[in-house]
């Protein structure tokens, strides 16, 4: 069967705001405009993994970028990296590369705003439109693409002497290898991760050296450690990885998380801080801080050291209250310093605000088809909050198939238990709170 040529996609992942009325839901528009029209085209679509980005670009991406026969760009956003890895590929390639914006979300920056770049349209859930006709259009560009002799690249277009870059098709052939491989490799941990730690170790064992892996295996393989509670395997392999990697924002706060989970409360917060202070406050950095002195105020309480748990259940409210402030669309943050605040004082006159903000958050998400199993769960929480028995029960349905990974629900039943304690002894919303935390742990 003859191989058909490889078209890399470059575009945000997930839903971003773009300045439009409503924000995008870019892995619909790969999923059901972008894909289906490369493959139609003749072509196999690759894209980048979102994990693998990470803030840092990787010789596995310069090699998609020069080696891969056709490109895609999507410049909606003005996204940092695909505009830096269109940079790249326009300096090694001077033609076959397509670019695509989302129309109404602003303007394109200036640099790039004369090239032939083909708008698409965005529906009301953050999705693509008009899709048969999207698809059409995309095809027809990929084809022409395919046939034109006329460079697409500036570089290419402006500079006479700029030269052709020639490449053997014995290299072509090995990055095939690499990508192959590399797939192989996560379809691997898949199954791993169904049958625990020592699976996973074991994929982890058939690999060379962690720092000449390619990145989006190794971070596959970190969060397959996560995914079954393996805080000190998260540990041990993150002094293993390539130091550029391992500067990446999402290694990063992942390893603070597994550290805190492992009993390590003092560096994770070393971490977490040191991010803060070097890039800013963010909804995810935040919530994570949130969670050390959560803990710390949990361990303090059991110990009966009441000034210290007050302490750091105050700690724990602002750093939750600064990550939903920092993005009040992530409503992790916001559920967590709300469940904390009710048990500080039910009586704070923030609550309320809050909890309206947090719902219309969540609530947002969910209708622009786009939840996880954190936006179900803040629902949950929500409702038991407000000792909305049946609320409660029909949102703990919602959310039990949206469990991915062990420890969500046990965290879930955790926050819950905070709520139930805070009642008074002889509540009769002990009874049913404790029922929802029980089949959580159950799960």
């Amino acid at each position: 069967m003859a191989r058909k040529p490889l078209c890399f996609v470059l575009m945000p992942f997930g839903i971003k705001s773009a300045g439009g009325d409503k924000p995008i839901n870019f892995d619909a528009v790969y999923n059901d405009f972008i894909k289906p029209a490369v493959e139609e085209a003749g072509l196999e679509p690759i894209r980048a993994d979102e994990e693998q980005a990470g803030g840092i670009i990787h010789k596995p991406m310069f090699e998609r970028l020069v080696l891969c026969e056709y490109a895609i760009a999507d410049l909606t956003t003005a996204n940092a990296n695909v505009f830096y890895e269109l940079g790249v590929r326009h300096a090694a390639k001077p033609r076959t590369t397509v670019l695509l914006f989302a129309e109404g979300q602003g303007r394109l920056p200036f640099d790039v705003a004369p090239l032939r770049a083909m708008p698409y349209s965005i529906g009301e859930k953050g999705g693509p439109t008009n899709k048969k006709e999207a698809i059409k259009g995309l095809v027809a560009k990929l084809k022409a693409a395919r046939k034109n002799v006329d460079k697409d690249s500036p570089l290419f277009q402006l500079i006479d002497e700029y030269p052709e870059i020639k490449l053997a098709h014995e290299k072509t052939d090995v990055f095939r290898e690499q990508v192959a491989y590399a797939e192989e490799l996560k379809a691997k941990l898949r199954k791993a991760r169904k049958h625990g730690r020592d699976a996973i170790y074991e994929v982890e064992l058939s690999l060379g050296e962690l720092d000449d892996e390619e990145a989006g295996v190794i971070v596959d393989l970190f969060l397959s450690y996560r995914s079954v509670e393996a805080w000190p395997d998260m540990i041990r392999m993150f002094d293993r990885i390539d130091l550029a990697l391992r500067a990446t924002i999402l290694l990063r706060e992942q390893y603070a998380f597994a550290l805190n989970r492992n009993g390590d409360g003092d560096l994770a917060e070393s971490v977490l801080l040191e991010l803060i202070d070097q890039r800013g406050p963010s909804s995810e950095t935040y919530g994570l801080l949130g969670r050390v002195y959560k803990d710390r105020w949990d361990a303090a309480k059991a110990e009966n050291k009441e000034a210290k748990a007050k302490g750091y259940l105050k700690k724990a409210i602002e750093a939750y209250l600064k990550g939903f402030e920092a993005d009040w669309r992530d409503a992790y943050p916001g559920i967590n310093a709300l469940t904390l605040m009710h048990v500080a004082d039910p009586t704070d006159v923030r609550i309320t605000q809050l909890r309206a903000v947090v719902e219309y958050a969540v609530k947002r998400k969910i209708a622009n088809g786009a939840a996880d199993y954190w936006d179900h769960a803040t629902l949950l929480e929500l409702a038991v909050l407000g000792k909305d028995q049946a609320v409660s029960n029909a949102q703990l349905a919602e959310l039990l198939p949206h469990v991915r990974e062990v420890w969500e629900p046990k965290t879930t039943a955790k926050n819950l238990g905070f709520i139930m304690d805070a009642l008074p002894g002889d509540a009769l919303d002990r009874i049913w709170i404790k029922e929802i935390i029980e089949q959580l742990l159950e799960s």
